[in-house]
């Protein structure tokens, strides 16, 4: 099977030579274990393979191996032929499976960090925080590795657009896959897959293995009912404030239940909420965040138990909030609501300077007046439409294509 490159193997890359252990974490299926392997590969072309060496936790014996401890690794690895004269380099996926995987990874990197390079990966952040503690501070680099991008997702379809181009027919074949994008998923699996009914499955799938390992066990669940009915809740609610009084008394549980319940969603990479940009208190913070599904065949499953066949505004908002989540640090991506009930869609804090996007399937002038009143408040920063259809003649306003966003943040 064709293995696909992605964006983020050029970063770990960069880290390869440290002492470090490299961590990476994400949700399941999104290509975890692919990217070890591609990592393998890379350093297949100046250490020798027996020096090499990947462990797969689901693995029982390996994971008794690894909780008999450091040393009992240690002399596997050379029973294995593995030359300690050499960097050794030992790669071991979902690392959460140990019972202590924190005094594990801290001892390796004590005793052996000069001879042996760690690169670990984790099913979900939520398993590893509630198992990894302080004492790997400074020991570690981490890495999050999320679904695919749209420029991803053109790539695992052997397509080579430019995507800066005017071109109208490009436009339009672009408009037809970033539909495709939007409707199905960003796991890199349903994406290969031709079958519609195929994509269904793998996702329902998906969403039946997080519901009993990530959430029934890690998280200790009491009531599995009420937390599925949130589930349904949130994915139709994607793109939209969230009201936690009123989402608490939906679902019938308390408010401190509901708060542990999102930050549970959060940790396992299945919803992520943003807090509003404000410099004024009084005339711009709302206090409450907005919240988006992190993948959007997971939020149709959930929500219609189907795919869409049309395409609707919170839909292409929570697709272009994926793009941007993807390639920029969420503490980053804010919105901006005010009193007076003005919205923009998303408000981007980046060192290069601040950028706001209102997002609209098709759009008008008109719809550049609440940017014109960020940037009088703002004056420095760059504000665009980003949609699907500009329809006014006279295009007063810049406007983007959802594809076109990181091309301007650079």
């Amino acid at each position: 099977m064709k293995i696909y490159p992605r964006k983020i193997l050029q970063k770990i890359k960069k880290f390869l030579n440290t002492p470090e252990i490299i961590v990476i974490h994400g949700a399941r299926q999104v290509g975890k274990t692919t990217l070890l392997h591609m990592l393998m590969q890379e350093i297949q072309r100046s250490s020798p393979p027996s020096n090499i060496v990947f462990f797969d936790l689901e693995d029982f014996e390996l994971t008794e191996l690894c909780n008999r401890g450091v040393k009992a690794v240690v002399e596997h690895l050379k029973a294995k032929g593995c030359n300690f004269n050499q960097k050794i380099w030992l790669f071991i996926d979902e690392i959460q499976y140990l019972e202590n995987p924190s005094s594990f990874l801290k001892y390796f990197f004590d005793h052996y960090k000069d001879k042996i390079k760690l690169i670990v990966s984790g099913s979900s952040s939520f398993a590893l925080k509630s198992k990894f503690k302080e004492s790997l501070v400074g020991r570690t680099f981490n890495f999050e590795l999320f679904g695919l991008d749209f420029e991803e997702f053109l790539v695992f379809k052997n397509l080579n657009y430019d995507l800066s181009t005017t071109d109208k027919i490009v436009t339009e074949e672009l408009k037809k896959l970033f539909l495709e994008y939007l409707f199905y998923s960003s796991y890199p699996r349903v994406i290969l897959e031709d079958s519609l009914e195929i994509k269904k499955s793998i996702l329902k799938q998906i969403i039946n293995t997080y519901i009993k390992k990530d959430i029934k066990d890690l998280a200790k669940i009491a009531n599995i009912d009420k937390f599925n009915k949130l589930l349904r809740i949130i994915a139709s609610q994607s793109a939209n404030l969230i009201n936690i009084l009123e989402l608490a008394n939906t679902c019938g549980i308390s408010r401190q239940t509901l708060e542990n319940y999102l930050m549970i969603l959060e940790n396992t990479y299945i919803i992520r909420r943003i807090s509003p940009f404000y410099c004024n208190l009084r005339s711009e913070l709302t206090k409450m965040s907005k919240v988006y599904f992190e993948d959007l065949g997971i939020k149709h499953i959930l929500e219609k138990g189907d795919f869409p066949n049309l395409l609707e505004g919170p839909t292409l908002e929570t697709g272009i909030f994926s793009i941007l989540r993807k390639n920029i640090e969420t503490e980053n991506i804010h919105f901006w609501r005010t009193t007076r009930k003005q919205e923009i869609d998303f408000i981007l804090d980046l060192p290069q300077g601040l950028f706001a996007f209102e997002t609209k399937i098709n759009l008008r002038n008109k719809d550049g007046q609440i940017l014109s009143a960020f940037k009088k408040k703002y004056p420095g920063a760059q504000t665009y439409l980003v949609g699907l259809n500009f329809v006014d003649k006279k295009q007063k306003i810049k406007f983007l294509y959802p594809w076109q966003i990181l091309k301007i943040l650079g």
